[in-house]
């Protein structure tokens, strides 16, 4: 049995592609077997080549979902919050394929209420929405959430805008348009991220600054500088390698989770340390403890 769906997002250049062979056999061994044969999923600036290799991580993602018995692992649940209806609805699509149980919201209201209401795995946010906004919503779920993982879809993707939605605490941004490969790799590596134990000690020392890794918080300070978990991960990764640079591939590999970094673009890694050199330096431009080594990364002064 054979079911194909195709959705073609023109508005954003994006074409989502799908098949989904199931197989059901007769003799009592393969019964409720379910076969993921292939997915495909490109833009339509992608090649021939790219495609193929979208395919092979959708193809093994889906793969690892089916246990030994034959039975699908337990669902993530997931909102989305996406005022245009083409996409919103091809991304619901795209990760009910995936085995997640999909929440959605088109507007910025009922995305909030939903958000503060329920309790989700991950929710994406678009940032430009009817009734409220996502850097709002953002910042009101921070508010009453710190450990909820975000990920934020934007059209705005001038660094001005990045950095304001890292700032109230988002844990990741794609900007539009964008592969749906790479969005379900980021899902996928927030998600991991977001269960994994942290092996930080209770207090994290950067020059003269103490920060309390518990409470995402500057110590001993008039006015304390608050942390993202995602920072404070970064800053002990960097502590850990503290005698040699660090470069954007291992950090995008070590603290963000993701593998094969060096093919993916991003400018996550620049924007949280610029974030970072913010709160730690006296003079950001001139910093003395996170400090850039051309052409090989970054490196924590101690």
């Amino acid at each position: 049995m054979l079911a194909k769906k195709t959705y073609t997002l023109r508005s954003e250049g994006l074409i989502i592609s799908e098949s989904l062979t199931q197989d059901f056999c007769s003799t009592s061994r393969r019964r409720n077997r379910r076969i993921a044969s292939y997915a495909t999923v490109s833009t339509t600036q992608k090649t021939d080549k790219k495609t193929s290799q979208d395919s092979d991580i959708i193809k093994s993602s889906l793969l690892s979902m089916i246990l030994p018995n034959g039975k699908i692992m337990s669902k993530h649940k997931l909102l989305i919050v996406e005022d245009e209806i083409a996409i919103l609805q091809g991304l619901i699509d795209v990760f009910i394929f995936h085995g997640f149980e999909v929440d959605s919201a088109e507007d910025g209201k009922t995305g909030l209420a939903k958000a503060l209401s329920t309790h989700y795995s991950l929710i994406l946010l678009d940032v430009m929405l009817p009734l409220m906004d996502g850097f709002t919503i953002c910042n009101k779920i921070r508010e009453q959430d710190k450990n909820q993982p975000i990920i934020m879809l934007t059209a705005k993707s001038s660094e001005a805008d990045i950095i304001n939605g890292l700032t109230l605490g988002a844990d990741d941004y794609i900007a539009k348009p964008f592969s749906i490969r790479e969005l379900v790799l980021r899902v996928n590596t927030v998600l991991k991220r977001s269960y994994l134990q942290t092996s930080q000690t209770p207090i994290l020392q950067i020059g003269p600054m103490q920060i309390d890794t518990a409470n995402l918080v500057q110590l001993n300070s008039e006015n304390p500088c608050s942390f993202s978990r995602r920072e404070l991960e970064i800053l002990h990764f960097l502590q850990t390698h503290c005698e040699r640079p660090v470069s954007r591939e291992e950090l995008l590999e070590h603290v963000w989770g993701y593998k094969q970094a060096d093919t993916i673009e991003t400018r996550t890694v620049d924007i949280h340390i610029a974030k970072l050199r913010r709160k730690v330096e006296v003079n950001p431009k001139q910093p003395q403890w996170l400090v850039t080594i051309r052409g090989e990364g970054y490196r924590l002064n101690q």
